[in-house]
């Protein structure tokens, strides 16, 4: 699309996700209890804990506030019991927005972002209204002027499922979800190294969104991100300077 740049857009998502880094250690610690609990305090053989831990680690999380977290989801310390819940809405512009949360009460949950949405010119929907427009993968954007057929041939060998070139030069390398780290760092002893790339929801096409528009947009992402109860947030919206 005209003037759509894919490696601005991230980066200018990823310097708001950075201002929000208060709450990152509250998010992850929820995550690695809840993957300890669903899968056993293994990461050998829970593949979800252990990306949960890669992600604490990457953020510099103590030791012993990551092992401490598994203690809980296995019941070796006492916790709070949370439960997994996804709602599903729409934006501006139909935008698609899923929402991803870690709660202790589903009713206040759903409240508040029932509430956000509405507030913010948002629709919730049913169960199922947009998951199906998001895929679960990791991926990893490398900057303009990489070198396009190196990345993609070291990328395939490190085991990634594709390599895609966008319009700004930007190159997106996408994982399966729980391979991510591996390829990261295998991409890395390669000579290709990121700092930007995560495991997420990722839209299978995108609403570009401008003006007012992406302002509005920006101000129900920002409602929900900061619910207590809200680990991520997911939109097809692509907002545009």
């Amino acid at each position: 699309m005209a003037g759509h740049s894919k490696w601005a857009n991230i980066q200018h998502r990823k310097g708001r996700q950075d201002a929000k880094r208060g709450k990152i250690f509250t998010r992850l610690i929820k995550e690695v209890t809840v993957a300890a609990k669903m899968g056993g305090g293994d990461p050998d053989i829970n593949p979800r804990l252990r990306l949960a831990i890669d992600k604490a680690k990457a953020e510099s999380m103590p030791k012993d506030n990551i092992e401490n977290a598994i203690k809980r989801g296995t019941g070796q310390l006492e916790g709070v019991d949370y439960m997994e819940c996804r709602y599903e809405g729409y934006g501006i512009g139909g935008a698609a927005v899923m929402v991803d949360c870690l709660t202790d009460n589903k009713t206040r949950t759903v409240a508040d972002v029932r509430h956000a949405f509405s507030k913010y010119g948002g629709n919730m929907g049913t169960d199922g209204c947009v998951a199906f427009q998001f895929t679960h993968c990791g991926y990893l954007l490398f900057a303009p002027g990489t070198n396009e057929d190196a990345l993609m041939e070291a990328a395939l060998e490190a085991g990634a499922d594709d390599v895609v070139t966008h319009e700004d030069g930007a190159i997106e390398v996408l994982t399966p979800p729980y391979e991510f780290m591996a390829i990261k760092e295998r991409l890395a002893a390669a000579g290709f190294s990121t700092e930007m790339g995560e495991v997420t929801m990722k839209p299978q096409t995108e609403t570009a969104l401008t003006g007012d528009d992406a302002v509005r947009m920006q101000k129900l992402i920002d409602a929900l991100e900061s619910l207590d109860d809200v680990q991520e947030v997911y939109t097809s919206a692509v907002l545009e300077d």
